[in-house]
């Protein structure tokens, strides 16, 4: 089984900085990608930003130069580090791993996190 758990959520005022991290354990031999995804109230999940295992990242247009997201592939984990925080990035703030292999040589579908709130006050 595998279990991803995030941390790092509050509340922040406008222009604030958060850092936001999530570590996945269980029966983990690699991950493919890990990313970040939001969901504000009365919208769809959307992906805020994605990282490969070899390093190539992916950002939503409304967060490029603002966050960055990191890995660390030994520790099983992702980051994100949000600059410059506005109201509109005020949501649900979910993991997310895909294509995890597990030590059977196994590949696992897609793993999300339970989520953790960010909220960001103008």
């Amino acid at each position: 089984q595998v279990q991803l758990v995030e941390s790092g959520g509050g509340l922040v005022q406008a222009g604030g900085s958060l850092r936001l991290s999530c570590a996945a354990s269980g029966n983990i031999f690699s991950i493919n990608i890990m990313g970040w995804y939001r969901q504000a109230p009365g919208k769809q999940r959307e992906l805020v930003a994605a990282i490969r295992r070899g390093g190539p990242t992916d950002y939503a247009d409304s967060v490029k130069g603002r966050f960055t997201i990191s890995r660390d592939n030994a520790k099983n984990a992702v980051y994100l580090q949000m600059n410059s925080l506005k109201p509109e990035d005020t949501a649900a703030y979910y993991c997310n791993a895909e294509g995890i292999r597990d030590y059977d040589g196994i590949l696992r579908g897609d793993y999300w996190g339970q989520g953790t709130q960010v909220t960001v006050s103008s």
